[in-house]
């Protein structure tokens, strides 16, 4: 799958700021968030970074009927959440593309509602593209920049065990829970009580965006997933919604018969 910048909406400034930064270009440079160890670390990896490459989108999150006493998850919401956030990705890897890179390392993916009004929000996704030294081969199947959220160390140390990333994956759920009724609220007044509403709603919410996490890298065809982050957020919903974001970096051994390397032992000196 080819990432067309102009269809997905990358804006004129950023081509040509992209231009600039091309490896083939004479006299270029590049630019990185990445701290100088993880800029090293990187390098010593085998990969040169290219360019700090970055996707957005600006997003109105429609409107959804919640039950006062019920637990449920607010599908247009989640869905709002999540087209969102792709939609920033799927910028940033264009970006990456048009510097011919084969993947993007150190990804921040973040979310900032704005003043305009409690229903808009920017996601806004930013990493260092980056290319493999030559004859290796990096990119997924989908030959599209592999994107990973992993600091520089962490990259580095992924390489030395054999493994590779392919890509971010994520799941989100946003959902309603439910308020107690008056008696309820009574019969555990001044008492150590579980409220099982509560727990359920909370539960059943960090379990669907786990599976849609885990769904994701099953269809990239992954081993597992490294550096898992699970966050709740309320955003500006209030208190009884609230949104499960889970997100880490599917990978995949180098080879088939790939096994961890042994750790060596330093011996103490006499």
């Amino acid at each position: 799958m080819t990432l067309d910048p102009a269809e997905l909406g990358v804006p004129q400034d950023a081509i040509d700021r992209l231009a600039e930064l091309k490896p083939d270009r004479a006299g270029k440079i590049f630019t990185s968030d990445l701290t100088v160890n993880e800029f090293l670390l990187v390098k010593q990896a085998g990969f040169t970074p290219l360019g700090l490459v970055l996707g957005t989108s600006v997003y109105h999150c429609g409107f959804q009927f919640r039950g006062w006493s019920r637990n449920a998850e607010l599908d247009v919401l989640s869905q709002a959440m999540y087209h969102a956030r792709e939609l920033a990705m799927a910028r940033m890897q264009s970006e990456a593309a048009l510097l011919g890179a084969d993947g993007i390392v150190a990804v921040r993916l973040e979310v900032d509602f704005k003043e305009w009004g409690n229903d808009t929000a920017e996601f806004l996704a930013v990493g260092t593209a980056v290319k493999a030294d030559p004859d290796t081969h990096w990119k997924p199947k989908s030959k599209r920049p592999f994107t990973s959220d992993l600091s520089g160390q962490d990259f580095w140390t992924l390489l030395q065990a054999g493994y590779a990333p392919l890509g971010m994956v994520m799941g989100v759920c946003v959902y309603h829970v439910a308020h107690r009724t008056f008696g309820n609220v009574l019969a555990s007044m001044g008492r150590n009580v579980e409220l099982p509403q509560f727990t359920q709603a909370l539960y059943e919410a960090r379990e669907l965006a786990m599976a849609r996490m885990q769904h994701e890298a099953e269809q990239l065809g992954a081993e597992g997933i490294v550096g898992v982050d699970l966050t709740q957020r309320n955003h500006s919903w209030g208190s009884h919604t609230t949104e499960f974001f889970a997100i880490g970096t599917a990978v995949r051994p180098l080879r088939a018969d790939h096994t961890i390397p042994a750790p060596q032992l330093v011996l103490p000196l006499d």
